[in-house]
């Protein structure tokens, strides 16, 4: 991470009120990793967009207080709107998609379970992904924390998607795409399996709920590595990255 330390409030009420505590996981980050003293200067961020500027006033054994001198809207929020709709994944390669979901510019991700997933999903895992996704936004600058949902089974999930532009459904065995990804347009879903892919009967519910279904290329990807493929070019596409 560059520059100043960054943390999330639940809520801030800037300019009415300049004086705030962290407290619980957001405190533990700062105080024992990141190590910060009074008189730090930090970024508070509040998932509106924008960055508040404070200063550490005091740092406790639960918690620390800091006073807000300024605030601006945060340049490094995506202009586009891309939804994430992943298959749960075996170990923690969900978590490592939420990752860099969250880098390439995700605004919304899902996680559901289909036919042939072999991984499960909790209130923990789905905390954990949570946790994950607010590092990340940390990590990488940016000012709002990417929402982490989850579906029990691909129809819901297909479901939460309704109203967006542009609907990809991404399946190893079709062998052409319906229409090529460089003409999406924001707001866009899209859809990747988990390591057991699709069936037949699921690629059917996603064109009837609207979906466009296309090919990441005649090699077959690791489940992980085609969610932050087409994550990427989508992207690209729709001038994120550019």
């Amino acid at each position: 991470m560059s520059g100043r330390c960054r943390f999330f409030l639940d809520t801030i009420a800037y300019p009415d009120v300049t004086e705030v505590t962290l407290t619980g996981d957001e405190f533990s980050h700062a105080a024992t990793v990141q190590r910060v003293r009074e008189g730090t200067e930090i970024v508070l961020l509040d998932g509106t967009g924008k960055e508040y500027s404070a200063i550490v006033t005091s740092v406790g054994k639960r918690s620390l207080d800091a006073h807000i001198i300024s605030a601006c809207v945060s340049d490094k929020e995506p202009r586009a709107d891309i939804y994430l709709l992943c298959g749960e994944l075996k170990g923690d390669k969900t978590e490592l998609v939420v990752q860099k979901a969250v880098e390439l510019g995700a605004s919304r991700i899902g996680i559901f379970s289909s036919e042939y997933c072999s991984a499960y999903m909790n209130a923990n895992k789905l905390e954990r992904l949570n946790k994950v996704a607010r590092e990340a936004a940390k990590q990488c600058l940016r000012a709002k924390s990417v929402p982490v949902e989850y579906y029990p089974s691909l129809q819901v999930a297909l479901a939460s998607a309704g109203g967006y532009e542009s609907k990809i459904f991404a399946c190893e065995f079709v062998s052409e795409s319906d229409k090529g990804l460089d003409v999406v347009q924001s707001p866009c879903a899209l859809v990747v399996g988990s390591e057991g892919g699709f069936s037949e009967a699921e690629l059917a519910c996603a064109r009837e709920a609207g979906f466009t279904a296309v090919t990441l290329g005649k090699r077959i990807l690791r489940a992980e590595t085609a969610a932050i493929a087409l994550m990427s070019v989508v992207a690209y596409n729709l001038g994120e990255l550019r």
